[in-house]
């Protein structure tokens, strides 16, 4: 399915191609295809250990090459201080077969995405949530500050995307309502210093086993952000007795609460309308997630 205008079509055979080209002690593996709701890269596994990742979105090869040395880092920091398994970086891969741009290696976690093993309703996975949240809060940022890329800086600096997401949402939202929710939410104060924040706890990026949070994934966006921004996994993963044990597990105080409903308000108003056509489970999380919020305020 083509999500973006800009997407690169990748294919099993190109990536046997580029295998059998660059790590040719991996070529008699077999390579399939994942299905995923995952909006980034393209996945596929090789052999029952490794999986590779391919950027779906053209961009300059250099720069890309830069993000996915930047994204390896990231990960391999928050596989060592997490408490759960996170994949671990093995190579980068060149541009080449008709692909235009590096793309990684990295192990592979077995387990099923919360967007298939539904967990909301278990306290238990709340517990864990809150565990693996507050070991990276205690990672040291070693003077890092949020990059300003995305989530996790100020929340009113978000104010034109979310005048687009409105606009975009006319006919498909309570747009009136929204508007209102966001006037609340932009105004927040920023109290708390930034903590390191794995900074896209939705359901596609944890894995579940048995009600329980198995391990993590899509780790590389790890680094230093509003410690707030972790929150929205409350919002796009737990139904409201589970919230509260999350809540209470890290003790979080009503502004920190408040801001990461706002971090989850912004990024549900953005997938509800840009997947509504071309990636349905994701518009629905955001869906969820809304209805979720707009609940909590009545």
């Amino acid at each position: 399915m083509i999500m973006h205008d800009d997407q690169v079509d990748v294919t099993a055979e190109t990536v046997a191609t580029l295998i059998q080209e660059q790590f040719p002690q991996w070529s008699g593996k077999a390579i399939r295809l994942l299905p995923s709701t995952g909006t980034v890269n393209a996945i596929f596994r090789i052999g029952n250990d490794l999986s590779a990742r391919f950027p779906l979105r053209l961009a300059d090869a250099a720069e890309t090459l830069a993000f996915l040395e930047q994204e390896a880092q990231a990960s391999a920091e928050l596989a060592q201080v997490s408490r759960f398994p996170a994949p671990e970086p093995v190579v980068l891969g060149k541009p080449g077969a008709g692909y235009p741009m590096p793309w990684s290696v990295q192990t592979w976690l077995p387990g099923t995405v919360a967007s298939d093993a539904d967990p909301s309703g278990s306290d238990a996975f709340a517990e864990d949530l809150a565990v693996f949240i507050a070991a990276l809060r205690e990672a040291e940022t070693r003077g890092w500050l949020f990059d300003g890329e995305g989530r996790g800086g100020v929340l009113a600096h978000h104010d034109d995307w979310m005048a687009k997401c409105c606009a975009e949402s006319e006919g498909l939202l309570d747009v009136p309502r929204l508007r209102q929710v966001w006037s609340h939410f932009r105004a927040l104060p920023r109290t708390g210093a930034d903590v390191m924040s794995h900074r896209d706890l939705i359901p596609g990026n944890v894995l579940v086993a048995g009600g329980r949070l198995s391990g993590v994934l899509d780790t590389g966006g790890f680094g230093a952000a509003d410690p707030a921004l972790d929150l929205v996994s409350a919002w796009h993963l737990l139904q409201p007795g589970p919230r509260k044990v999350l809540r209470r597990t890290l003790d979080c105080g009503d502004l920190e609460w408040e801001r990461g409903k706002a971090w989850a308000f912004e990024q549900a108003m953005g997938v509800v309308w840009y997947y509504v056509e071309t990636n349905p489970t994701m518009s629905r999380m955001g869906r969820r997630t809304l209805d979720r919020i707009l609940e909590s305020t009545e």
